[in-house]
């Protein structure tokens, strides 16, 4: 069965980029570049017709901005990877775009070897990005958490952390159980989750209680 011919768009103001990662790219094994654009306007416009699997995105576009351009493609193709390409490894814009659907990013520095590394990454589902911008991300989803839980949610939650189980719950918390499982369905709600299990693993990950 013939690979798959991974589909990648451009979009970069910088020529000499541009046309660097173009000639790369279409020299790498299994990597195909459909098309390049100067600007976010112009590849809105027309990326619907072209369904990239990964997009490179730079940040300071003229126009709408890579930020912007992002949360829109996202919103039009929510399937497609985009890699931001900057200059700032570690700049809040970087975070920000990563927010607005990114799935990881690249310095206009990186090595060949480095590029084609980072888009096998998320094409595998992986997020390429340094350690502090992984734990701004990670602390984002905590205060989006904290904004979302009410103090009594919380409570619930830190028990069933515990390991308590629901009768345990009401009784320390001095409530029904059916008020312990409705505090229970709203947290899976706003957690995303669907069980205990997940609930419990989230609220360890995240740091959340």
């Amino acid at each position: 069965m013939a690979q798959k011919i991974i589909n990648i768009v451009i979009i970069e103001d910088n020529a000499d980029i541009r046309e660097g990662f173009k000639i790369l790219l279409n020299n790498t094994h299994g990597f195909e570049v459909s098309n390049v654009f100067n600007s976010c306007e112009k590849a809105i416009l027309n990326i619907e017709n072209i369904h990239p699997d990964v997009i490179l995105m730079d940040i300071d576009l003229p126009g709408i901005n890579g930020i912007e351009g992002t949360k829109i493609i996202k919103s039009k193709l929510p399937k497609v990877e985009i890699l931001i390409v900057t200059v700032f490894e570690n700049s809040e814009r970087v975070f920000e775009a990563l927010c607005a659907g990114a799935s990881g990013y690249l310095t206009k520095t990186s090595s060949p070897l480095q590029l084609i590394t980072a888009i096998n990454e998320v094409l595998e589902g992986g997020a390429p990005m340094s350690a502090k911008i992984a734990r701004m991300v990670i602390g984002s989803f905590k205060i989006v958490a904290n904004e979302l839980l009410t103090d009594r949610e919380f409570e619930v939650l830190k028990l069933l952390v515990d390991g308590k189980s629901y009768k345990t719950i009401a009784d320390i918390l001095s409530i029904s159980l059916a008020t312990v499982k409705f505090h229970i369905k709203n947290i899976y709600l706003k957690l995303q989750v669907d069980n205990k299990e997940d609930a419990i693993a989230m609220a360890k990950n995240k740091r959340l209680v």
